[in-house]
C-alpha cells in the first residue's frame, strides 16, 4: 500500500465531490414532494372525519 499525502486525497475527495452531479438537490426534492403528499392527504382526508357531536 503505498503513502499518499493527505493533501492529495483531500483534493482527490474534493474533486470526486465536484463530480457527484444533483445528489443534493434531487434528495431534497423528494422530500418536499414526500412531505407535500403527506401534507396533502391529511388535508383531504380530514374532511371525512365523522363528527358524532
Amino acid at each position: 500500500m503505498e503513502h499518499t499525502p493527505r493533501t492529495a486525497r483531500l483534493a482527490e475527495a474534493a474533486l470526486a465531490a465536484e463530480q457527484q452531479g444533483p445528489g443534493n438537490l434531487l434528495r431534497v426534492v423528494l422530500i418536499v414532494m414526500v412531505l407535500g403528499s403527506v401534507l396533502t392527504a391529511w388535508f383531504l382526508l380530514r374532511g371525512y372525519r365523522r363528527k358524532d357531536d
